[in-house]
C-alpha cells in the first residue's frame, strides 16, 4: 500500500524514520497530524507516536549569532567562499537533517498531496536565481529527498518584462548560466523554458510526471499573476507551494497589513530575527537522478528569443552570478563597511555595498549578507548597524508595501495628506518643465541632476542619496505628480540594473508621494512632500567633483 506525502507536515519527521517510505500523506498540512499507515514492504513499520514532533518544535533553533557554528567570516587567512561553505556544512549535513521552519512556506493550491508514483519535484525558480542560500531550493530538495525522486530546477524565460532591456536580461542570463553549471555539479537537472510559465510549466509537469512544485516569492503584480496562472493551470492533483526565499522574515509573517513606515515594522521584524536569521544548510549532490538528462541550454537561442530593447547595453562594473556577488560582499565588508555609516550619503565616496543588482536578481541572498555583516559588526559596529537597517528593515518594508498595496506604483495609494497636498499644488507654476526625452538625455539646467542621470544611463546605477534628489526634481520639473511618477519609474526600470524592484517603486513613491514619510513645511509644487535642493547637496558633498566625473552640464 502506498502512502501519500504531506507538504507541510513532512518536515515534522526525521528523515531516518522514512528512508524507505516513498509516498507520504500530505493532508495534515494545517493540523500537524501524521499519517502512520504502513507501506507494503516498509520494514520499519508505522511511525511511533513518540516520534511525533510538534509544529513549533520544527522551527530553526537558536539565535543567529550561534548559527555559523564557530565559522568566522572575518578570518582573512582563509578564502571567503570556503568559509561560507564551511558555515553551511557546520549547520547541517543536508536539509534533511535540518529543522526547516514551516512558516517560510505556504500552500497555494487546493491539492495537498503528491500523486502516487511521481517521478520528481520541481523548484520553479523565478525571483531567487541561485542554488545555495535559497530556502525555496532547499525546501524543494527536502521534498525530493523524502520522496526519493529527482529534483528539477525550471526557469521560465519570458520574452519581455516591463521596461527591462538587454542590460538587465544579459545580467540575468549570465547568472542563470552559473545556476545551470552548479546544478550540473549537484546532479540536479536545470531546464530553461522559453515562454510564460502558464503556457510551458503545466505541460512540463505532465510530460515528466512531476508530483509537486515549489516556487519562490515576489510581491509584485506581474510575478504574482504568473503564480496565480500556474496554480490554475496545473493538473488539479499537483500541489504548489511558495517559499519566501528573498526576505529574511517571510513577508506574510513579518506583518499581516500594510505598514505605515519603518518605525511601525522595525520591532515586528527585529523580534522575529532570532527565529529566521539563521545559517543555511547546504544544497547537496542529489542522490536520485532524473530518468532523462536535460539538454544543455542553448543560451544564444534564449537571448535571440527576447523581444527587448538592445540599445541599453550591459555594464562592465558588475559581473553577473553568485560568485561575483559574494566577492562583492567580501570586499564591502573588508574594505568599505567601516566607512559606510559616516560616508554613505556622499556620492564621491566609494563606501556603498553595490550589492543591489545581485540581491535584486536573487543571485545573492540578503540573508547571507546579513549573516556576514553581523560578524563584521564586531569591528565596525556603526557601519554594520546602518547596513542592516537598510538591507533588512527598509528592504523588507518595501516588500510589505508592494505585497499589501495592489497599485503600488500609483498616486492613488499615497496617504490622504499626500494626495491632498499634491492635488492642491498640482496647478502651481513650474519654473522649469522638461519632457521625458530631455530628462532621459540629461538635458536640464541642473548639472548635478544631469550627472546623476548620466551615471544611471552609463553604469546602470545611481547613488542612493542622489536617487532621492533625482526623483524629487522630476516632480518639480514636470506638469503633474502623475507624470513625474510615470517618468521616474520608466527611467529607473529602463536603466537601473535593479529596476522593476520593490525598492525602486518605494523609492519613487517616497520621493514623489511621501510614502513611508511624513508631511513637512508647505512650499510651491511640493506642498508638504519633503523638499530637497541643490544647495542642500552642496552642503553634504563636493557637487562639482561629482559633476566632473560624469560629465554633467547645464543646458
Amino acid at each position: 500500500m502506498c502512502m501519500l506525502f504531506s507538504l507541510r507536515n513532512y518536515c515534522a519527521f526525521q528523515l531516518k524514520f522514512y528512508v524507505r517510505t516513498r509516498h507520504i500523506h500530505l493532508a495534515s498540512i494545517m493540523s500537524g497530524k501524521e499519517n502512520t499507515k504502513k507501506r507494503k514492504g516498509n520494514e520499519e513499520g508505522p511511525v511511533s507516536k513518540k516520534m511525533k514532533v510538534k509544529v513549533e518544535d520544527d522551527a530553526e533553533a537558536g539565535p543567529s549569532s550561534q548559527n555559523s557554528a564557530g565559522v568566522k567570516f572575518t578570518d582573512t587567512s582563509k578564502d571567503f567562499l570556503e568559509l561560507i561553505n564551511h558555515a553551511r556544512e557546520a549547520k547541517a549535513q543536508s536539509v534533511s537533517a535540518f529543522k526547516f521552519n514551516k512558516k517560510r512556506v505556504r500552500m497555494l493550491s487546493t491539492a495537498k498531496e503528491f500523486p502516487e508514483e511521481c517521478d520528481g519535484v520541481i523548484y520553479w525558480m523565478s525571483r531567487d536565481q541561485r542554488v545555495q542560500d535559497n530556502w525555496a531550493m532547499l525546501y524543494a530538495q527536502r521534498l525530493a529527498l523524502k520522496m526519493e525522486v529527482p529534483l528539477h530546477v525550471v526557469f521560465c524565460l519570458v520574452p519581455k518584462f516591463l521596461e527591462a532591456t538587454m542590460r538587465q536580461y544579459g545580467f540575468m542570463l549570465k547568472g542563470l548560466q552559473e545556476v545551470e553549471q552548479e546544478c550540473g555539479r549537484l546532479s540536479i537537472t536545470f531546464h530553461l523554458l522559453t515562454g510564460y510559465a502558464k503556457e510551458v510549466l503545466p505541460d512540463f509537469v505532465k510530460c515528466n510526471n512531476i508530483g509537486g512544485v515549489v516556487t519562490d516569492f515576489s510581491p509584485l503584480r506581474v510575478p504574482k499573476q504568473w503564480v496565480k496562472d500556474v496554480t490554475e493551470n496545473l493538473p488539479k492533483n499537483i500541489p504548489l507551494c511558495q517559499v519566501d526565499a528573498h526576505n529574511i522574515v517571510p513577508c506574510w509573517e513579518a506583518s499581516d497589513k500594510r505598514e505605515y513606515g519603518a518605525r511601525t515594522i522595525r520591532n515586528k521584524i527585529q523580534s522575529k530575527l532570532p527565529e529566521y536569521l539563521t545559517e543555511f544548510p547546504p544544497v547537496i549532490r542529489h542522490p536520485y537522478a532524473a530518468k532523462t538528462k536535460a539538454e544543455p541550454v542553448d543560451w544564444s537561442a534564449a537571448e535571440a528569443s527576447l523581444q527587448i530593447d538592445r540599445t541599453v547595453t550591459e555594464v562592465k562594473w558588475a559581473s553577473p552570478g553568485t560568485t561575483a556577488g559574494l566577492r562583492t560582499l567580501e570586499t564591502f565588508c573588508k574594505e568599505r563597511l567601516k566607512f559606510f555609516n559616516a560616508d554613505r550619503n556622499n556620492p564621491n565616496k566609494n563606501v556603498c555595498s553595490n550589492l543591489s543588482p545581485w540581491i535584486h536578481f536573487g543571485q545573492v541572498s540578503a540573508q547571507r549578507c546579513a549573516l556576514v555583516v553581523k560578524q563584521f559588526k564586531s569591528k565596525f559596529k556603526e557601519g554594520g548597524d546602518a547596513f542592516l537597517e537598510e538591507s533588512i528593515i527598509r528592504r523588507e518594508l518595501s516588500d510589505n508595501f508592494c505585497y499589501y498595496v495592489e497599485n503600488y506604483d500609483s498616486i492613488e495609494c499615497a496617504y490622504d495628506w499626500a494626495k491632498e497636498t499634491l492635488q492642491k499644488h498640482a496647478s502651481d507654476k513650474r519654473e522649469y518643465v522638461y519632457t521625458c526625452k530631455q530628462l532621459e538625455e540629461g538635458k536640464t539646467h541642473d548639472d548635478l541632476w544631469n550627472a546623476a542621470q548620466l551615471q544611471m544611463v552609463k553604469e546602470g546605477k545611481m547613488h542612493g542619496f542622489l536617487r532621492m534628489y533625482w526623483a524629487k526634481k522630476i516632480l518639480e520639473w514636470t506638469t503633474s505628480p502623475e507624470e513625474a511618477l510615470k517618468i521616474s519609474i520608466y527611467l529607473n526600470d529602463r536603466y537601473e540594473l535593479d529596476g522593476r524592484d520593490p525598492n525602486g517603486y518605494v523609492g519613487c513613491m517616497w520621493s514623489i508621494c511621501g510614502i513611508h514619510d511624513q508631511g513637512w513645511g508647505e512650499r510651491p509644487v511640493f506642498g508638504k512632500i519633503r523638499f530637497m535642493n541643490y544647495q542642500g547637496c552642496k552642503r553634504k558633498f563636493d557637487v562639482p567633483a561629482f559633476v566632473r566625473k560624469y560629465g554633467g552640464k547645464k543646458h
